[in-house]
């Protein structure tokens, strides 16, 4: 594995090479995978949410039908303009080509979805990425990571250690997790000043 974050040209080349990198678009893994990742956000709807890495949009358009505003980024054109088109009716979806972690929208976000993403990066850039992300976060506001943890030897680190890695950041408190033997999910939330946990999904619909 290398220590560096896979760059812009890694992405280009595969959306130059590929109709439907990963099977996105095509296979029933990423559509059940989506859907449990929908089926573990903890709130119904939300204000504003940020994803980071978006590809084509795919999970895209579903997190649209859940927020008033959607702001999504990609590192590649193909992928950009590919989320562009399918998302080109809702004008409440912002499409942006960045470079994250370095480059990443003003907050702040009650959600962030990162999904398939910290894995391309050395260690450097997941801690500005995370440190980035928390920044933005709103107070109780929700962050949602959902990663690949088989093997993958040409990405700098394994969604398991990602995970891991998560699970020790401070200022964020863990409300749910998932794991099968394809991918990890887990659902955070930002800490209170006050320390305090967020609320369970119960506690959020008054189930004490």
């Amino acid at each position: 594995m290398s220590t560096e974050s896979l760059g812009a040209d890694h992405f280009d080349r595969l959306w130059h090479d590929e109709d439907d990198p990963w099977g996105l678009e095509s296979s029933w893994y990423e559509d059940r995978k989506r859907a449990v990742v929908l089926a573990a956000l903890p709130d119904p709807h939300y204000g504003r949410v940020f994803e980071p890495g978006c590809a084509g949009g795919a999970l895209s358009v579903q997190l649209a039908a859940r927020c008033d505003e959607l702001v999504a980024t990609d590192l590649a054109d193909e992928a950009v303009e590919r989320a562009r088109t399918r998302v080109d009716d809702q004008p409440h979806v912002r499409v942006e080509r960045a470079a994250v972690p370095h480059t990443m929208p003003d907050g702040p976000f009650d959600l962030v979805v990162v999904s398939e993403l910290a894995y391309y990066f050395g260690a450097a850039d997941r801690a500005t990425l995370w440190d980035g992300v928390r920044e933005r976060l709103a107070p109780g506001g929700t962050l949602l990571a959902v990663h690949w943890i088989r093997e993958a030897p040409e990405y700098p680190v394994t969604g398991d250690e990602v995970h891991d890695e998560l699970a020790r950041l401070d200022g964020l408190a863990r409300i749910a997790e998932h794991r099968e033997a394809d991918f990890r999910l887990d659902v955070l939330a930002r800490v209170s000043s006050d320390g305090s946990r967020p609320p369970s999904v119960a506690q959020r619909v008054g189930l004490r």
